[in-house]
């Protein structure tokens, strides 16, 4: 393979939403800079960034629309309708050697791993979440950890699952069935799972441990110079920790929370979320501000004066980017050993604590707030060749079959 190849880019929505959408974004980016002639297929969405492709873009569903609406959402699942032909089109048309897919579930359907490996492409898959194992994606059956579907898909019927609704349920039951592990493993030729973590819940699974990659993600360059610039660190009078992420039950916040009414040290928290209102009304005070939704700008500044930031998550994370982009600022990490949280906090650049445990998360935020003289710029040094775009095409190479 040389630099005449022609990869796709497959994610249902093309615009920063999530990580798995940051994450394609970036590698398109990263792709096109390294020569490679790239596209683009996604869901047609008002949100879109601006692209060449869009023609060929899936149309638009809803599952929060009108019957009709939600009938034509619910027949996308299961790879009927216009995915088949918009999907066939852009393979025609671009002729991709490698056809590298994201988040296809639901809003685009798995029919296009079907169609890419019928036509004679190499197919990568990177795993953001747990869909290939969990129907309801993220391994959670009532806030708590959940692994009864890995052996027995009727659970998640069982459960009700998805959002406690036997309908929704019923039809992530019938989704995982249709697009069973046996094909899926048939029609990739690797995944790519952010964690070690994730690739051994794979295998557990029963997936070919021969197609699985374990490759971090990456922060992109620009953005990587940007987090790892020094600034003025906190006031020595008022130190304080944070946490930036979504106010919801599987992120730990209620632990956080009541971890910090002991503490004497101002908390910081910035995000939304369910949560939020409940738990302003219960929880703030003078010593505990909550900040609401802050823009990028301000989240690293807020993180990069912090004497620490916590993840307190009770769910599995798999490769968190609010961790990554902390270590890159020099921040170090109190995080919960679960999931891939423990793979990116090493020896020196944070604290893991039991994934519930109050006394552990307490002892670890007291140790944290004693020491001001943290080495920031070794905790920076360490991620940015950890975490950097060059690191990261040198395994997704070796993926894609790429020699040099």
């Amino acid at each position: 393979m040389n630099q005449k190849l022609r990869i796709l880019l497959v994610n249902k929505f093309y615009y920063p939403r999530g990580g798995d959408c940051i994450s394609m974004i970036n590698l398109e980016a990263l792709l096109r800079r390294m020569g490679y002639e790239v596209a683009v297929y996604a869901m047609a969405y008002p949100k879109n960034l601006p692209c060449e492709t869009a023609r060929y873009f899936a149309s638009e569903v809803s599952f929060s629309g009108g019957l009709m609406e939600k009938l034509k959402a619910a027949n996308r699942l299961f790879g009927t309708g216009d995915i088949i032909r918009s999907f066939q089109r852009i393979l025609d048309d671009f002729r991709p050697n490698i056809v590298h897919f994201h988040n296809i579930h639901s809003y685009l359907s798995p029919i296009v791993v079907k169609l890419a490996h019928e036509m004679g492409c190499r197919v990568v898959w990177t795993m953001h979440d747990y869909k290939l194992l969990c129907p309801s994606y993220n391994c959670l059956c009532r806030g708590k950890i959940c692994e009864a579907c890995f052996t027995d898909l009727t659970q998640v019927l069982r459960r009700k699952c998805m959002k406690d609704s036997a309908v929704a349920s019923a039809l992530a039951y019938g989704e995982a069935l249709w697009w069973n592990r046996r094909k899926l493993q048939h029609w990739v030729d690797a995944f790519v799972c952010p964690s070690a973590f994730m690739a051994q819940k794979m295998r557990v699974c029963g997936y070919d441990y021969i197609k699985l990659a374990v490759i971090c993600n990456f922060i992109e360059k620009e953005k990587l110079d940007f987090l790892s610039q020094p600034e003025e660190q906190e006031s020595a009078s008022e130190p304080y920790y944070c946490y930036v992420g979504r106010l919801s039950e599987e992120k730990g916040i209620r632990l956080l929370l009541d971890v910090a009414q002991n503490l004497p040290y101002p908390l910081y928290v910035a995000g939304d979320g369910p949560l939020a209102e409940e738990l302003r009304k219960k929880y703030a005070s003078e010593k505990i501000r909550f900040l609401g939704h802050l823009s990028s700008k301000e989240v690293v500044r807020l993180v990069k004066r912090a004497r620490t930031m916590v993840v307190p998550s009770v769910w599995y994370e798999n490769n968190p980017l609010s961790i990554i982009e902390s270590l890159c600022m020099g921040t170090p990490v109190i995080g919960s050993e679960v999931g891939g949280i423990p793979e990116l906090i090493r020896e020196g650049d944070g604290t893991l604590f039991r994934m519930g445990d109050k006394e552990e998360l307490e002892e670890a935020i007291e140790a944290r707030m004693s020491v001001a003289d943290t080495d920031r710029q070794a905790i920076s040094k360490r991620a940015r060749a950890r975490f950097s775009e060059e690191r990261y095409w040198q395994e997704l190479k070796k993926v894609y079959g790429i020699e040099g």
